[in-house]
C-alpha cells in the first residue's frame, strides 16, 4: 500500500470517479460477456475417501460427485455414468481452509522494500482496499495452498482506520479472478494503551521522551479521534437514503464516507486489532455503545476478558497460539489454553497466523492443533478453520463445508488435518485440479538429485 495499495487502490477509486456509468456500463457488458463464455469444470465423482463434511457425518468412505464447480451430491455408493471417478481411497477429504488476518500476497520478502505493500500512510484510511494490492504471482501463494489453504484475507495496516480487506482464492491469474468478496471487513487498529515509565536520560532519543501524563492525554486524544472518526461516518450513512444510496461520483458522494457506509449500517463486520487486555476491555466498551458488527483480531489477552466477549457476541481470531507469555505471572502455556477458555466460555474462535510474517500462514492448521492438545475441541478447531471462518465472511452457504450445494474447493490428505505429519496430496478449486508445486517442492527436487561427491 505504501506506494503500492495507495497507487493502485485510490487510483482504481478515482477511475471510477472520473467515468462514473461509463465503468458500471463496461463492467456489466465484460461480466455478460465473460458469463455467457464460461466454461464450468468437468463432472468428478471422487469415490472412496474418509469425507469430513464438516457440519455434517464423516463418511468412511464416502463420495462426492461434483458438478460445474459445485457439490451436487454426497453420500456413499453415489454413481454418475457421465462423470469421471477420481479413486481418493486412503485419503481424507476436506474442504478448503480459510485463512483470515494475513498479509499473504502483500507481503514477500521483509528485507526487500519493494515487495512490501501491506501499509498504507495516513490515520484514516477507510476507502483503501487491500485486495487490489495482492501480488497474483507472489511465491508464498502456492506454499500456503499445498498445505490445504484454499482462502485467504489480506488486512490492510498503517493507521488506526487501515481500510478493508477482502476475501480472495488462492487460485487465478488476476486478483479479479482470485476475488470471492470484496469488501469483506473494515479494519481498525485500536490505539496503544501502554505507558513508557522510562525517564528522559532512560531512552534513546531524549528529544522524543515524553511523560507519562504526556503520553495518557496522547491516547485520550487518538481515542477521541477514533470516535469522532465513526460519528462523523454514521451521520453520513444516517443523511443517506438507505435503499438508494449516491453512486461513487455522483454529486456529493464522499470516497471516504462512502466507504464507511456497509460497516456503520451494520451490514460487514469492522474487525478490531487488539492484543492488551486495556485496549480489549475499551473497544467491549465501544461496542456495547454502538450497533456496529464487531469482530476482536489478535486477541492475546482476550481469555482475560472471556465472559464480555460472549456475552456481545463478538468473536475473536486468534493469532497468539505460538507467542510467548508477556508477563512473568503467566504459565508457559498460557496462550495455547487461550482458545479453550474462550470456547468454554462461549466466544466463537477462529485461527489466524498474524497478519506480520506472511510466510507463515501455511502453518494455519498447526496453531489450531496446539490449541486442540491444550483443550480445545478438535471438532471445533476444524470448523473454526473452515464453516465458522466461511460464516463471519457472510459466505457459510457457498463455502467451508462438504454439501450440496457448496463451491466444490476441496484437498485431498493422507491423515487428519490436524496432525503435523498429515501431507495434501490433490486439490480442486472450483471443481478444477491445482496443481501443489512451489518453490518449497521445486529446491527438495532439486537438491534431491544433487550429485554425490567425486571420489
Amino acid at each position: 500500500m505504501n506506494g503500492g495499495c495507495s497507487s493502485r487502490a485510490r487510483g482504481r477509486m478515482g477511475l471510477q470517479v472520473r467515468r462514473g456509468g461509463g465503468l458500471a456500463i463496461w463492467v456489466a457488458l465484460w461480466g455478460a460477456v465473460t458469463s455467457a463464455g464460461t466454461v464450468f469444470a468437468e463432472a468428478l465423482l471422487l469415490r472412496g475417501a474418509v469425507v469430513h463434511t464438516v457440519t455434517g457425518p464423516t463418511l468412511a468412505p464416502g463420495d462426492v460427485l461434483v458438478r460445474e464447480g459445485r457439490v451436487a451430491a454426497v453420500g456413499q455408493g453415489l454413481e454418475a455414468p457421465d462423470a469421471r471417478v477420481v479413486d481418493l481411497r486412503g485419503l481424507h477429504l476436506y474442504p478448503a481452509l480459510i485463512a483470515l488476518n494475513t498479509g499473504l500476497g502483500l507481503k514477500e520478502i521483509d528485507a526487500v522494500r519493494p515487495t512490501l505493500d501491506q501499509v498504507e500512510v495516513g490515520v484514516f484510511t477507510p476507502e483503501v482496499g487491500s485486495w487490489v494490492a495482492v501480488n497474483p504471482d507472489s511465491e508464498l501463494l502456492p506454499v500456503a495452498r499445498a498445505n490445504g489453504i484454499g482462502f485467504f484475507e489480506p488486512v490492510p495496516m498503517g493507521g488506526v482506520v487501515a481500510g478493508r480487506s477482502g476475501l480472495l482464492r488462492l487460485a487465478g491469474w488476476t486478483v479479479r479472478e482470485m476475488t470471492v468478496r470484496a469488501p469483506l471487513a473494515m479494519h481498525v487498529f485500536w490505539p496503544s494503551m501502554e505507558l513508557d515509565t522510562r525517564s528522559r536520560n532512560e531512552v534513546p532519543d531524549p528529544e522524543k521522551w515524553k511523560s507519562p501524563e504526556g503520553q495518557a492525554r496522547e491516547r485520550a486524544s487518538r481515542l477521541r479521534a477514533l470516535e469522532d472518526f465513526f460519528r462523523q461516518a454514521d451521520a453520513y450513512a444516517r443523511a443517506q437514503d438507505p435503499d438508494r444510496p449516491p453512486r461513487v461520483g455522483a454529486p456529493g458522494a464522499q470516497p471516504i464516507w462512502e466507504a464507511m457506509l456497509p460497516f456503520v449500517r451494520g451490514e460487514r463486520p469492522i474487525v478490531v486489532h487488539a492484543d492488551d487486555v486495556r485496549q480489549i476491555r475499551g473497544v467491549l466498551k465501544w461496542a456495547e455503545t454502538n450497533r456496529w458488527r464487531v469482530m476482536l483480531a489478535g486477541g492475546r489477552d482476550a481469555r482475560r476478558e472471556a465472559d464480555g466477549l460472549a456475552r456481545l457476541g463478538i468473536p475473536v481470531v486468534y493469532e497468539h497460539v505460538f507467542t510467548r507469555p508477556v508477563r512473568d505471572t503467566d504459565s508457559y502455556d498460557v496462550h495455547f489454553r487461550a482458545p479453550a477458555v474462550l470456547h468454554k466460555a462461549g466466544v466463537t474462535v477462529l485461527f489466524s497466523t498474524g497478519v506480520e510474517d506472511a510466510s507463515l500462514v501455511k502453518n494455519l492448521p498447526y496453531h489450531a492443533a496446539q490449541a486442540v492438545a491444550h483443550g480445545f475441541p478438535a471438532e471445533a478447531a476444524v470448523r473454526a478453520l473452515t464453516v465458522e471462518a466461511a460464516r463471519w465472511c457472510g459466505l457459510g452457504e457457498q463455502l467451508g463445508s462438504i454439501e450440496p450445494g457448496r463451491e466444490a474447493t476441496l484437498f485431498a490428505a493422507t491423515g487428519d488435518v490436524l496432525d503435523i505429519r498429515t501431507q495434501v496430496v490433490r486439490m480442486w478449486v472450483e471443481g478444477r485440479e491445482v496443481g501443489l508445486e512451489n518453490r518449497h517442492t521445486r529446491l527438495y527436487e532439486k537438491y534431491r538429485q544433487r550429485p554425490g561427491p567425486r571420489r
